[in-house]
């Protein structure tokens, strides 16, 4: 019984492991025209044209981006839909799904150096 249980978890892990992954791939790609349509004018190649430092790679995120240690893709989307200072604020202009699909896309990126 212990067998059959295991071996019907791991299926379900694996499942779910695939769909998640997959999920994430269609995102980061969608994301990728997203960012190149309303960021990369300002933030190509994970940089910052206007102030250098608040650039989109993983140490500037982690110390300019509220909550990004925590939960990144959070701090993304809410950095994405409210905007700050020079950046404008994209909630209204993209939907849930493009804000989610762009700040996956910038974490990926992140987690990857740019």
């Amino acid at each position: 019984m212990k067998k059959v249980l295991l071996v019907v978890f791991a299926i379900a892990l694996s499942v779910i492991f695939t769909f998640t992954s997959s999920v994430l791939a269609a995102e980061t790609s969608n994301g990728a025209q997203i960012f190149k349509d309303n960021c990369a004018s300002c933030h190509i190649g994970g940089g910052n044209i206007l102030i250098a430092e608040k650039n989109l790679k993983k140490e500037a995120l982690l110390s300019y981006l509220e909550n990004y240690e925590s939960d990144a893709i959070q701090a993304i989307v809410s950095q994405v839909q409210n905007g700050k200072n020079a950046m404008p604020a994209f909630k209204g202009k993209l939907s849930e799904s493009e804000i989610l699909q762009v700040a996956a896309y910038v974490f990926q990126k992140s987690e990857q150096g740019w």
